[in-house]
């Protein structure tokens, strides 16, 4: 028993030190069609053509001497050794991203680039101003932010380096901080009959025409739980999958929304809308920041990651 599991060590090690000393543009040509599993597909996101991406993984299964896709008529699947090469080519990938920001930061500790995931409408409504503030006072260092509902995988797959979603179970693959919590509140229109209201009963919306997000979208899930749990069924009169879309749809009175309490505090889009607390029972997110635990932390980022630390404890107090 101890020499097989050794003999797996040794396998996965050998797989290891042959692909850290493989070209990193074979390896990012390897990832994409693991990506998208159509090799044509690959070559459109990778700008190449698709027999010169072909020849590619041909290239590099020469190098490990087998195959790493079984190419069944237009259908690709990876194969064992594919698996494998798969696991450890986005951490070989990584560990060059972050030797580079090692380095780049003896020159400077305000340069760098750091990708961000953030729940779609909290992209939209919440973060822009602290965007802001921190490009003022790091000019330099390049913030992507990206919409994603896949928190935890985009940062565990190294899509992002950090993440803001729901809290999660505890996962020591991650650093997860908690940012607060936070209740949602029923969003009507000024000019509604409701406007006066000073907290409603959740059990009132059975008969309120409601515009949701479509059943699976985490806004959706979130409030369906909290209702299914109190007996409360509802009846959406219009399904929308953005934020921005349903303010609209609020704004023109074709129904009420349940959003987050202070997703548009201090926004424009807060103008003309009126948010009604729950009596009980309100439906409540739980945030928290999260990134790798075996990531190298740019200062980049250490600063961007104090500054959503204290942003959401501002939007606490």
């Amino acid at each position: 028993m101890i020499n097989t599991i050794v003999s797996i060590i040794i396998i996965e090690n050998n797989y290891l030190m042959r692909s850290y000393i493989m070209d990193t543009r074979h390896m990012n040509y390897f990832l994409a069609v693991c990506e998208h599993l159509h090799f044509t597909k690959a070559a459109d996101e990778l700008g190449i053509s698709q027999p010169t991406l072909s020849q590619q993984i041909r290239v590099l299964e020469g190098e490990l001497g087998m195959p790493l896709f079984d190419r069944v008529g237009k259908q690709v699947i990876l194969t064992e050794a594919g698996m494998l090469l798969k696991l450890h080519g986005g951490r070989m990938l990584q560990a060059e991203r972050d030797a580079k920001n090692a380095i780049t930061e003896l020159f400077s500790g305000e340069r760098g680039m750091i990708r961000l995931g953030v729940l779609p409408s909290d992209l939209d409504f919440l973060f822009v101003p602290l965007f802001i503030q921190f490009h003022q006072a790091y000019p330099a260092i390049q913030l992507q932010a990206y919409s994603t509902i896949r928190i935890q995988e985009e940062v565990l797959t190294n899509k992002v380096d950090i993440g803001i979603g729901l809290q999660s179970i505890p996962d020591n693959r991650l650093v997860q901080i908690p940012l607060g919590s936070e209740a949602y509140h029923l969003l009507v229109p000024d000019t509604s009959p409701l406007a006066d209201r000073k907290e409603i009963g959740l059990h009132e919306l059975e008969d309120i025409p409601l515009v949701l997000y479509p059943l699976g979208f985490i806004g959706r899930d979130i409030v369906e739980t909290t209702c299914r749990e109190q007996g409360v069924k509802l009846n959406p009169v219009m399904e929308t999958t953005t934020a921005i879309s349903i303010l609209q749809l609020v704004r023109a009175g074709i129904g009420a929304a349940i959003q987050p309490e202070r997703l548009l505090k201090g926004t424009s889009q807060e103008e003309g809308l009126i948010g009604i607390p729950f009596r009980e029972h309100a439906p409540v997110r739980h945030l928290e920041l999260v990134y790798r635990s075996d990531r190298f932390i740019s200062k980049a980022q250490k600063q961007l990651e104090n500054r959503l630390v204290d942003f959401f404890k501002q939007r606490e107090s």
